[in-house]
C-alpha cells in the first residue's frame, strides 16, 4: 500500500492497493482444482470466497445504498471469475483471474470511503499502467496517461487505484512481474511528480541488517537510494531492489512506514549524499563479497552486476558493514 502526495499540497492522496489476502486465484493454483481437471471443485472454491467476500460487505457498510452497491459489485465479479471454468484455461487467462483481487479490494475501499464523505475517486491501472514489447514499465505512456486522468478529475481528496496490475503493449491485462504495489507506487509517483511516496509495511523501515537473521538490528533512518537498492538486493525483503528506481530517477523521496506503528519515523529514502551520516546504516551482503567487488561505473544492482555477485545460498550469511 502507498500514498503519493500532490506536488502542490498535502491533499490529494493516492492510494494503491497492496495484494488481496483473499484475492480470488487460488483454485487455479491446484491440480484439484484447475479448470482442465476439476471445474466443479473450482467453483466450490469461487464460491466459497464469494461468501467470505460477502460477509465482509455486510460488516462494513453502515448504510444500505453501499452495501447493495457492493454486493451487486460482487456478484458481477464471481460470475465472471465462475466463467473461466467452462473454457480453455491459458496464460492469459491466468493473469485476468490474478488481476481481480486488486479489483476487488480497491471497489470496497472506495465505496467504503464515499459511505464515510470522503470525495474519492477510483481509477483503474488497467487505462494508464502498460508495459512495452520487452515486459517493462512504459513510463513516458504511463506518464501520460495518469496526468490526462487527473486533469479531467480534479478537486477529489483521495485517488485511489490497483497495484501490481497492467496491461501489456498488446492491449492483454498482465503485471508488472516484481515489486507488486511498491512498482506501481514509484512509477505513479515520478509519474505526477509528486512530494514524496509513501510505502506501508508491517515493519518501522529498513534494518541495518537482516532481523530474521540477526538480533538487535536498528532501523536506518535516511538511506541514499543506492545504499536502499543494495540492502534490497542482499537480503531486505521490505523492497524489491529494482522497485524504486523510477523514484530515484524522478527525485521524488521513498518514506517506508510501519501500519502496525504509524507514528515511528519509518526510513526516507532519496538522492541526497550526507557527509558523516555513515554510522548505523547497514549493508547485507554474502559473507565472501568484498563491498568494493561491483564494478565503479554500476551504481545500481543491474542484472548484469546481479550476476556477478549472485552466490549460493548455502555459502551466504549476513554481515554488517
Amino acid at each position: 500500500m502507498f500514498a503519493a502526495s500532490s506536488p502542490k499540497t498535502a491533499w490529494p492522496t493516492w492510494w494503491c492497493s497492496p495484494p488481496c489476502p483473499a484475492r480470488p486465484t487460488r483454485w487455479w493454483k491446484s491440480p484439484t482444482t484447475s479448470t482442465k481437471k476439476n471445474p466443479e471443485g473450482a467453483n466450490n472454491v469461487i464460491n466459497q470466497l464469494e461468501r467470505k467476500y460477502i460477509e465482509h460487505a455486510n460488516e462494513l457498510y453502515a448504510t444500505e445504498e453501499y452495501k447493495q452497491k457492493t454486493l451487486e459489485f460482487l456478484k458481477e465479479e464471481f460470475d465472471y471469475l465462475r466463467s473461466f471454468t467452462k473454457i480453455l484455461f491459458t496464460s492469459f487467462e491466468e493473469k485476468v483471474i490474478l488481476a481481480q483481487g486488486e479489483i476487488i479490494s480497491t471497489n470496497m475501499v472506495t465505496n467504503y470511503l464515499k459511505e464515510c464523505g470522503v470525495k474519492t475517486i477510483l481509477f483503474s491501472a488497467l487505462d494508464f499502467m502498460r508495459t512495452d514489447k520487452n515486459s517493462e514499465p512504459d513510463f513516458n505512456y504511463i506518464k501520460e496517461k495518469i496526468n490526462e486522468l487527473l486533469d479531467a478529475n480534479p478537486g477529489y481528496q483521495i485517488y485511489i487505484t490497483q497495484g501490481f496490475i497492467c496491461r501489456n503493449a498488446y492491449g492483454e491485462v498482465d503485471n508488472l512481474l516484481r515489486g507488486g504495489s511498491d512498482y506501481t507506487a514509484c512509477l505513479i509517483g515520478a509519474a505526477i511528480k509528486s512530494e514524496e511516496i509513501q510505502i506501508w509495511t508491517d515493519i518501522d523501515g529498513m534494518h541495518n541488517n537482516d532481523p530474521r537473521v540477526v538480533e538487535h538490528t536498528k532501523p536506518v533512518r535516511l538511506l541514499h537510494f543506492e545504499e536502499a537498492a543494495e540492502l534490497a538486493y542482499f537480503g531486505a525483503k521490505i523492497l524489491h531492489p529494482t522497485c524504486i528506481q523510477p523514484a530515484k530517477f524522478a527525485g521524488v523521496p521513498v518514506r517506508l512506514l510501519n501500519t502496525m506503528d504509524p507514528t515511528a519515523p519509518g526510513t526516507i529514502i532519496n538522492n541526497e549524499l550526507q557527509k558523516g551520516r555513515n554510522q548505523g546504516r547497514g549493508r547485507q551482503r554474502p559473507h565472501h563479497i568484498h563491498p568494493d567487488s561491483r564494478p565503479a561505473a554500476c551504481c545500481w544492482p543491474t542484472v548484469s552486476c546481479a550476476k556477478c555477485l549472485k552466490s549460493s545460498k548455502a555459502t551466504r550469511r549476513a554481515s554488517t558493514w
